[in-house]
């Protein structure tokens, strides 16, 4: 075999699953937004894209996650058509991401579950504070310990699924 393919055809093999994953990532958040809640508070959500997010964080780098995680963002404000929660989503799933990668780094791979709680937390968090800037006002902290709650709630049930998808990974022993 070629040396000098090789590396392009990894790089190519990378590229691919990252599209496909970035598709998973989009397909989900795109279900999510078709599903009604019982909850009628504004920001809170399922956070099924979120799988995708912690699933390349224990299994590939930051770098990549980010790239998805960005391209899920950008896309699916795009294809929703709502423009003006692009910020919100920007600062919760950045705030996220820094905050699963710190904790998967300090666990090790481990305790997915609370990792996912923490960074539901933290989207929340997020997006309260781009409220407080865009808005300017403080009325807005009302929404705080809901959205807490479903932080936790949905990060636990997102970890979970997490977590048994990665087991099942490491069983099929893909690379």
């Amino acid at each position: 075999m070629d040396t000098n393919k090789s590396p392009k055809k990894k790089n190519l093999r990378h590229l691919l699953l990252l599209s496909i994953l970035t598709a998973m990532a989009l397909t989900l958040f795109l279900v999510e937004a078709q599903i009604p809640l019982p909850i009628g508070i504004a920001g809170v959500k399922l956070g099924l894209a979120n799988l995708v997010t912690l699933f390349l964080l224990v299994k590939f780098s930051a770098r990549d996650a980010a790239a998805v995680l960005g391209m899920r963002i950008f896309l699916g404000n795009l294809f929703t058509g709502q423009a003006v929660s692009l910020l919100y989503s920007l600062a919760g799933g950045i705030l996220s991401l820094v905050v699963m990668l710190l904790l998967c780094r300090i666990l090790k791979g481990k305790s997915i579950w609370f990792v996912s709680v923490m960074g539901g937390i933290s989207h929340n968090l997020g997006q309260i504070l781009i409220a407080m800037c865009l808005l300017g006002v403080g009325g807005v902290l009302y929404y705080l310990p809901f959205l807490l709650v479903s932080g936790i709630l949905m990060g636990l049930l997102t970890g979970l699924v997490t977590q048994g998808f990665l087991a099942a990974w490491d069983r099929l022993h893909i690379q």
